[in-house]
């Protein structure tokens, strides 16, 4: 079983990504309305799940190799991005 810490850990971390989904979504938004359009509200609900719907259109790209690269730091490289981004 978990440790009350790690699922502590586990549930801010969600928190944090859903908030900075919604975060872009409200950028969107305003960056709609300076240049005279609605922003996002392809989704339903007036935009509210486009950050869900990006996210699965993301999870579901297919992933293209270069056929020349070294696959394994192709692969890490954006996630030790993130995880670094995450850090600060």
């Amino acid at each position: 079983m978990l440790a009350p810490s790690t699922i502590s850990v586990v549930i801010s971390f969600l928190i944090i990504l859903i908030a900075i989904a919604f975060y872009t979504l409200i950028e969107r938004k305003f960056l709609g309305y300076f240049h005279l359009r609605k922003g996002p509200n392809k989704v339903r609900l007036i935009g509210i799940p486009q950050p869900f719907a990006d996210a699965i259109k993301l999870f579901f790209k297919e992933q293209v190799f270069p056929t020349t690269a070294n696959k394994l730091p192709f692969i890490l490289a954006p996630i030790l991005g993130l995880i670094l981004a995450l850090m600060i």
